[in-house]
């Protein structure tokens, strides 16, 4: 798609995080006209320094968007922006779409949809993976579902965001749904790949060697070759903390109640993220799960002191 064909669309980008900041840079690489907004004023400052626009509010962010882009932690966030003091659905333009890419409860994101289309706007239920990095690439991973009409007013802007999107069904809460397939997936795997490198320690092995060997052999796991360089390095510099996996897996569990579904691998996992929290961490990187482990049983990772 040509800039010229992109600067069609105006896009507002409400929450300037990690990765809220990296969509609306490369939105605004591809030519869009964006409008970003945070609870940060430097957040703001920031995204206006790199040559976009800044806004104080959702509902400022909003007015005449084509687009608004919602990155933000969880639903009660998301609810906030679209309908709480301020929030976009006050002045987003009737046939806009609203794109919310926080990881939630499909009978919330049901919801939250219905709301806003009694009002004449779209709603796109559209998780992400992918990390910072590829988000400021313009190379998410994007789980969307919702209407015909919302999936087209959104092509551009999720084309511009996407190196891979997922059209999964025609109504919100089916994207919602698969990512928390993958958040049951990835906090498990997490868990295991901490628990493995700190028995492993315990053992008296070299975790460096335990890592090369396990990598190249089949109990490796994208999480343990993603999350170990981390306790490798003794640095738990949050790249995606504990608490994310706290919300998450807890999400899963509501879910999995409600179903009547027993869901006991993930549940053991909780506990262990839950514990990471409760010791302190849940603010550190979600890797510190294996510190947990070696306060509990008197290992010592690299970093301790």
């Amino acid at each position: 798609m040509s800039a010229s064909a992109s600067q069609d669309q105006r896009i507002a980008v409400i929450g300037l995080g990690s990765m809220g900041f990296g969509m609306a840079t490369s939105l605004k690489k591809t030519g869009f006209a964006v409008t970003g907004c945070d609870v940060s004023t430097d957040a703001v400052a920031r995204f206006v320094k790199d040559g976009g626009a800044g806004a104080k509010t959702p509902a400022e962010a909003a007015k005449d968007a084509d687009v608004v882009v919602s990155v933000v932690v969880n639903a009660a966030q998301t609810e906030a922006v679209l309908f709480g003091k301020d929030g976009a659905a006050e002045t987003m333009p009737k046939d806009s779409v609203f794109i919310s890419s926080a990881t939630m409860d499909p009978d919330v994101a049901r919801r939250l949809a219905k709301q806003l289309e009694a009002t004449g706007r779209h709603y796109l239920d559209a998780p992400i993976s992918g990390g910072a990095q590829r988000a400021a690439q313009g190379e998410l991973t994007i789980l969307a579902s919702g209407s015909a009409a919302a999936f087209s007013k959104a092509r551009p802007a999720l084309d511009a965001m996407a190196a891979k999107l997922y059209e999964l069904g025609d109504a919100a809460g089916q994207g919602a749904a698969f990512k928390m397939i993958n958040q049951l997936l990835a906090g498990v795997h997490i868990a295991a790949a901490s628990e493995a490198i700190a028995f492993a320690a315990k053992q008296g092995l070299d975790i460096s060697k335990v890592y090369e060997v396990i990598t190249a052999s089949a109990g490796n796991s994208w999480m343990f070759e993603n999350r170990m360089p981390h306790v490798l390095d003794g640095d738990y510099t949050p790249r995606s903390a504990v608490e994310i996996f706290v919300k998450d897996l807890g999400i899963i569990q509501d879910m999995a109640r409600t179903a009547r579904f027993p869901v006991p691998v993930s549940a053991a996992a909780l506990q262990m993220f839950l514990m990471t929290s409760a010791a302190g961490m849940g603010r550190d990187d979600d890797a510190s799960v294996a510190r947990m482990y070696a306060q509990v049983t008197g290992v010592k990772l690299p970093g301790d002191k």
